[in-house]
């Protein structure tokens, strides 16, 4: 079977049988029977009920099918198919369906419209606040204190209309909030009221964070914003009107994404690249696997690709047969899921990379890497599993795709924190789902400093998304998710008792300064104690979201809770969408101006679904 042939017939997996490509034409409803039924009328976590698709409009469902997570279950459907199986879905036709424009009640008025210069309001720019990736925000751009978050109240929520989840980071500049949705808008908002400046439609999922830069245009210096798309494309867009500047394709991949937020320095945009073909190696005809991880630098003033690395310099090749008898290939995977850090001193741009998807494992997966900024050239790499060898197959009945190492899917998804240590040496940290915190240095090819365990790990196990650092100590939240295994299909539920907890460590030696437990989920459904969002701090306080629901702050000192909000519930919202908070993982709080602001949603590996931006101040003032 051709690569093209296997995309297309990657359909939805139910006890390793793959569903047959029967053509739609106008019998839409016998298509959702025969290739999608099991998943979405079955309890599939990933897969929206039929009572959630008619909640929906037909655009948002076409999105999907066309450049969202259905792309490879539609690959093969018509125009007119994918239209009809979006409209059956929903109930709707596309003539009187719902458009993603906000209302005009919910854009802002002149009065709101008094500038835009993010160089003098407060801001957390991007994903890492700083391109060191630090999560931690200073007194005076953050605007609070510790003494304070106890009266931290909700002040606005924003709600993302047809959405089922709310996972990208916030970026906070010029006193706006921009953040992207799942349904492919990225909006620029007013950080303090939540109307809507202006909105984009990309037509792709958004997870990555915004990053705010001045760049030159052929009008001149203009601020722009900076984001990549599900669909692996990076734009820039004017950040006071939302005009179009520039699209770029970074990578030709179906399956690749944008997952980790780009970092912008000195001119260039630094676009990291995962995918989805680890999934796609759940079916036993699929010639598993082609994608390589890679890291694109990108002329930030025009769009044009400068330099791209691939994480694993070998060129997927064909290696053996499987046992229905489908070519297989590699080495492939160790795809970037995190936010590049930049070293100014080395000229250095340091990474995290995942795990293989296919035999042979590679030297390069589940590393810290370092690339040169001028050329991207491999500098030193260091590795932290090796033979580690995954995708979705290794824990289905069906495990014909399953690589012989299989996993144990220890790869990293949290990004590098670049540090000076008390006693003046440099570190990276990142933690990774093995459970362990490592420390190296980056001025000895990655020479190991300290290792450190805050958890047993798993395939969304250890420490997910991230942590953040005052300098002293690292903040860490451990996921260790625990799921149940839905006996017909890929899909899992979440383990109400297992997994969560907050670490305080020493930067210097990795020792534990304090630890706090989880707190229990009791009788809530599809709750998990599970810490697996990632961390942001300002001084004396760090904040961690959990898949229970609950955002918290804890007392840097002691571990303390001093603040505990639950957002699982019904909002509303100053957009007039339909909103609910449900599970908090990916993103963290960005914190600001006297506010903090963090999405609510994520119904991946058993969570609650949700659509919410929720923003906080001081007695909601």
């Amino acid at each position: 079977m051709s690569f093209r042939a296997a995309v297309a017939a990657f359909m939805c997996t139910v006890s390793g049988a793959v569903f047959a490509q029967t053509p739609v034409g106008q019998d839409a409803a016998a298509f959702y029977q025969t290739s999608c039924a099991s998943c979405h009328d079955g309890g599939a976590d990933r897969a929206p009920n039929r009572d959630a698709l008619r909640a929906m409009n037909p655009d948002r469902v076409l999105r999907a099918l066309e450049s969202g997570p259905m792309i490879s279950m539609a690959i093969g459907r018509t125009m007119a198919e994918r239209r009809a199986i979006a409209e059956y879905l929903t109930g709707k036709t596309f003539a009187s369906a719902p458009s993603l424009a906000p209302p005009q009640s919910a854009m802002c008025d002149v009065k709101e419209k008094t500038g835009f210069d993010p160089s003098t309001a407060p801001r957390w720019n991007g994903w890492g606040v700083t391109t060191n990736n630090t999560r931690f925000q200073d007194a005076a751009m953050a605007g609070l204190t510790a003494a304070e978050v106890p009266r931290l109240k909700l002040k606005w929520a924003f709600g993302f209309p047809g959405d089922l989840q709310s996972n990208a980071q916030s970026t906070i500049a010029g006193g706006r909030v921009f953040v992207g949705s799942a349904g492919g808008v990225v909006y620029s908002l007013s950080a303090a009221t939540g109307c809507v400046h202006w909105f984009f439609e990309t037509g792709a999922p958004m997870r990555a964070a915004v990053s705010v830069a001045r760049i030159k245009t052929p009008a001149g210096m203009r601020y722009a914003a900076l984001f990549g798309d599900g669909a692996a494309n990076a734009y820039a867009l004017d950040a006071e009107t939302g005009k179009l500047l520039w699209k770029t394709k970074v990578e030709t991949s179906p399956f690749a994404r944008i997952t980790g937020s780009p970092t912008f320095y000195d001119g260039r945009y630094y676009v990291p690249m995962a995918s989805s073909e680890e999934g796609a190696g759940t079916t036993p005809t699929y010639e598993c696997c082609h994608f390589r991880g890679s890291v694109s630098a990108l002329d930030a003033s025009t769009g044009k690709i400068v330099w791209q690395t691939y994480t694993i310099p070998e060129v997927p090749f064909p290696t053996t047969k499987n046992k229905v008898g489908t070519q297989l290939w590699g080495p492939s995977g160790a795809p970037v899921w995190s936010s590049p850090a930049v070293d100014a001193r080395r000229n250095a741009l340091y990474i995290t990379t995942g795990n293989n998807y296919s035999d042979p494992p590679s030297k390069t997966s589940d590393s810290f890497m370092a690339l040169d900024m001028k050329t991207g050239r491999m500098l030193w790499w260091k590795q932290m599993s090796a033979t580690d060898a995954y995708v979705s197959a290794c824990r289905l009945p069906d495990k014909t795709n399953c690589p012989e190492s299989n996993g144990p899917d220890f790869d990293f998804s949290a990004s590098p924190i670049l540090v000076t240590l008390p006693n003046g040496r440099r570190a990276l940290v990142a933690g990774q789902k093995s459970g362990v915190v490592h420390a190296v240095d980056p001025d000895k090819q990655g020479e190991i400093i300290w290792q450190t365990r805050v958890g047993e790990g798993g395939t969304m196990g250890g420490v997910q998304w991230g942590s953040s650092t005052d300098g002293t100590n690292v903040y860490v939240a451990l996921s260790d998710i625990g799921r149940i295994m839905l006996t017909y299909s890929q899909f899992t539920d979440a383990d109400n008792k297992r997994g969560g907890g907050m670490f305080a460590l020493k930067l210097d030696t990795g020792e534990r300064v304090w630890y706090t437990p989880p707190v229990g989920c009791g009788t809530r459904t599809r709750c998990s104690p599970a810490q697996s969002a990632a961390v942001s701090g300002f001084p004396g306080v760090a904040f961690s979201g959990s898949v229970d629901g609950h955002m918290r702050a804890y007392g840097t000192a002691d571990g303390k809770v001093l603040w505990d909000f639950d957002t699982v519930r019904p909002f509303d919202t100053v957009n007039g969408v339909e909103a609910r908070g449900g599970s908090l993982d990916g993103p963290g709080a960005a914190i600001g101006g006297g506010m903090i602001y963090f999405n609510s949603g994520y119904h991946t590996a058993g969570g609650v679904p949700g659509n919410v931006l929720l923003a906080f101040s001081v007695d909601g003032k």
